[in-house]
């Protein structure tokens, strides 16, 4: 067969796009929404690193969780909550969310190597193939940590964070928060999220190229 694995591999890279533009969108409008309600945001974001600080203690204390890495985990959750002193405007070249984003990789680094240096040894202490390794975690056990205790808060912090470069500045060279009056009269805009940001100068970039190769019509033709 020659066609039919074509029309496979087209119909995976038309699936993995379709993939793309959905978690896209998705990401874009969650971006739109804390924008509207950054306070409530804030409020469930603050709770959300707490949650997930006492998770990490209760594994610990509870599932002998090595203790080192999880003094590491509990550390990085409280580098998050740093982020929110000024939420949700960040600066980019800010100290401490360039070590949220270190941090970030590290764990999932470290975390990773646990758990797979974990399950070799439990397979390597087996006496017959068909023996079951006790005390292994499953798959869907390694994924569920990785995805709450791991990624959760930094992907909320990517989501909701907004890049304080995209505000006019007002009193004190500070971003205010609901859009209001500068000390000079005139009205703050309103903070752009990460994600909006980074879509619109997307799209922004496919328009300039669109438009330099003839695709996109001129607004001043007839």
């Amino acid at each position: 067969m020659w066609i039919l694995p074509l029309v496979g591999y087209l119909g995976s890279i038309v699936g993995f796009c379709f993939l793309t533009l959905a978690i896209a969108s998705g990401l874009y409008y969650l971006s739109e929404v804390v924008e509207e309600h950054t306070v409530v945001a804030k409020r469930f974001l603050t709770r959300l690193i707490y949650a997930i600080i006492v998770i990490q203690l209760l594994l610990c204390l509870v599932d002998r969780f090595p203790f080192f890495l999880t003094l590491l985990s509990v550390g990085s959750h409280v580098v998050y909550l740093g982020n929110m002193r000024r939420f949700p405007y960040v600066k980019l070249t800010d100290p401490l969310f360039l070590a949220s984003c270190g941090l970030v990789l590290v764990n999932h680094y470290l975390w990773f190597k646990h758990f797979s240096s974990h399950q070799e040894r439990a397979y390597q202490n087996m006496t017959s193939y068909y023996d079951m390794p006790s005390n292994v975690p499953t798959f869907t056990e390694i994924a569920s940590y990785f995805g709450i205790c791991v990624w959760l808060v930094p992907f909320a912090l990517f989501v909701s964070l907004s890049a304080s470069d995209n505000v006019l500045p007002t009193m004190g060279n500070e971003a205010s928060p609901s859009g209001g009056v500068g000390s000079d009269g005139t009205r703050a805009r309103r903070g752009r999220g990460l994600i909006g940001s980074v879509v619109d100068n997307i799209l922004g970039a496919v328009g300039g190229v669109t438009s330099t190769v003839g695709w996109k019509k001129s607004d001043d033709r007839l």
